[in-house]
C-alpha cells in the first residue's frame, strides 16, 4: 500500500537512520541532467547490490523527482540517495531538494496539461512504499521510500 507522509509524520523517534549508505549528486539545472542522474544513480545503486527491480523503479522514481525540480523549482537542487541502516525490511530513500517554486508559468485556459506532462506524482505514488514533501527554510524537498 502507497502512503505519503508529511515531514511531521517522519520526523521523530520513528524515523530511520539513513547513513549506511549515501550518494549526493548536486543537479545542473538544464534539461539534459535527468539523463546523466540517471546513469549516475543507476551505477550507484547497482554498487549498493540492490535488486534489479528495486532499481529500476528506483530510476524512475529519481527521474521523475529530478524533472520536477529543473522544471519547476529554482536551483541549486541535490538529489540524495540513502539507505536505512536499522529497519526491516530495508529501505532506499530518494530525496530531491531544490530551492523552491519558480514563477509558475500558466496552463492552458481549458486546464489540462499536455499528454507528456502531469504524471510523476503518479508514478512516485505508484512505485514507492511512503513519499511526501519537507519544507525547510532553505528549500523543499520531495522524497520517496521504496524497498531495498
Amino acid at each position: 500500500m502507497n502512503a505519503t507522509a508529511s515531514s511531521s509524520e517522519y520526523s521523530g523517534s520513528h524515523a530511520p537512520l539513513w547513513r549506511d549508505a549515501e550518494f549526493l549528486f548536486p543537479l545542473p539545472h538544464i534539461p539534459e541532467a535527468v539523463g546523466l542522474v540517471r546513469r549516475r544513480a543507476h551505477t550507484v545503486l547497482t554498487g549498493w547490490n540492490l535488486p534489479a527491480t528495486t532499481i529500476e523503479d528506483a530510476v524512475l522514481v529519481i527521474s521523475e523527482l529530478v524533472t520536477n525540480a529543473v522544471t519547476h523549482a529554482l536551483p541549486p537542487a541535490v538529489l540524495q540517495l540513502s539507505r536505512a541502516v536499522a529497519e526491516e525490511p530495508r529501505a532506499l530513500r530518494i530525496e530531491v531538494t531544490d530551492a523552491g517554486p519558480a514563477v509558475s508559468v500558466p496552463r492552458p485556459a481549458d486546464g489540462r496539461h499536455p499528454a507528456e506532462h502531469g504524471r510523476g506524482s503518479a508514478i512516485v505514488t505508484a512505485l514507492a512504499a511512503r513519499h511526501g514533501t519537507r519544507v525547510d527554510p532553505g528549500g523543499i524537498t520531495r522524497w520517496a521510500d521504496l524497498p531495498a
